[in-house]
């Protein structure tokens, strides 16, 4: 039989390979995004309480009322904005699954996608699989600031969707309100979508408040939220995630969802639900894991390698151009078969290399995960 691949250029995630050198050389991984330590016991306790008491079949094509109630409470607290449970909100099967709805729900071949580089890995193959085109805008090191005329000069008749992310995987920035009022400006009276990708939400720091589309009515009208309670409740393995916007957008998002996975897992929504009760649960989060983004930093303060201190996320960017001029994925491999540290390179997020030399480090960790980590690359000075 002949098979055609509808991704001909796909590659093994660099997820996947830094995580298997990890394994084979021992290395600490801190490429991989995700905690070392589990979820709340609250959490696990409604989780096995729900599914203890049979809320094993299927909830509602999109989500338990329940979960789309506390969400949309979640927003009115968050951001300010009265979100309809009904109409404007879906559940998904984490926030990748709401990504490759989104686009292709509404791109069409030949249209074209703007995504800013470096860019999470699974955008260029959802735009391609709708038979899209992707266009990179590079932001670099170090301030990966992104200059709006240019984006605006690269709008034409064939865009069809923006697609954000604040806060950014990779680079742990976050965009403000300026940036938000650019972009609304841009897209103004144009049939562009905002593919706004806020998995990282509640991971915030400095006392910076995120800068959800939500927040921008005229620009809300225009955009789908997409978000992870994964990423925000330790949970990962869950893949339990959501998508906001407009009833006009949202209509057509859940029309291909239907298809897609139809309705996703109901004891772990029952749970949820009931774990937003207590806004504590997520408002907490940025006093949490800064502490551990300080201890990163504050550990590797007497090596080369340079932070750029994550605004975002769970991750953390440095620069190790004083160590060495190897590109950045072959100095991750030495990291991980030398000093037993695995970190992600920045190249495989861009569709065109930078040359900057920058690697990844996730501090969603253990203090001593993180210390041990330290103090294997202080033999890097």
């Amino acid at each position: 039989m002949q098979i055609t691949s509808k991704l001909p250029k796909s590659e093994i995630t660099i997820f996947t390979v830094m995580s298997a050198l990890a394994t084979k050389h021992k290395a600490i991984n801190l490429g991989q995004g995700f905690p070392d330590f589990d979820c709340d016991e609250g959490l696990r306790n409604l989780v096995a309480k729900y599914l203890n008491d049979a809320k094993n079949q299927y909830c509602p094509m999109p989500g338990l009322f329940d979960l789309r109630k506390a969400i949309s409470d979640k927003i009115q607290l968050t951001a300010g904005q009265s979100i309809n449970p009904n109409e404007e909100i879906c559940v998904t099967a984490g926030a990748t699954q709401a990504l490759f709805t989104a686009i292709t729900a509404f791109v069409h071949p030949g249209e074209e996608v703007i995504i800013l580089e470096p860019a999470y890995d699974s955008y260029i193959p959802s735009i391609q699989l709708a038979g899209g085109i992707p266009r990179g805008y590079q932001m670099v090191y170090p301030d990966y600031a992104i200059d709006w005329n240019e984006i605006e000069n690269m709008v034409n008749e064939k865009t069809r969707m923006i697609i954000i992310n604040t806060p950014h995987n990779p680079t742990g920035t976050i965009l403000n309100k300026t940036d938000l009022e650019a972009l609304e400006n841009i897209v103004a009276d144009k049939d562009i979508i905002v593919l706004s990708d806020e998995v990282y939400e509640h991971l915030i720091y400095d006392g910076a408040t995120h800068q959800s589309v939500i927040r921008f009515p005229k620009l809300y009208q225009q955009s789908l939220a997409v978000f992870s309670f994964g990423k925000t409740f330790h949970s990962t393995g869950w893949k339990m995630g959501y998508a906001v916007g407009p009833k006009h957008l949202m209509d057509e998002f859940k029309n291909v969802h239907q298809w897609n996975v139809f309705c996703v897992n109901s004891f772990t929504q029952y749970a949820l639900a009931e774990h937003l009760q207590t806004p504590a649960n997520y408002t907490t989060l940025p006093a949490f894991f800064e502490q551990k983004r300080d201890f990163l930093t504050n550990s590797l303060k007497d090596t080369p390698l340079i932070p750029k201190l994550s605004q975002g996320t769970f991750f953390q960017l440095f620069n190790y151009a004083a160590l060495s001029d190897m590109e950045d994925g072959e100095f991750a491999k030495y990291l991980t078969r030398e000093i037993g540290v695995a970190a992600i390179p920045l190249t495989p997020f861009y569709s065109k290399p930078t040359g900057d030399k920058v690697i990844r480090l996730c501090f969603a960790k253990k203090e001593e995960t993180l210390a041990v980590a330290a103090e294997r690359l202080t033999k890097l000075g």
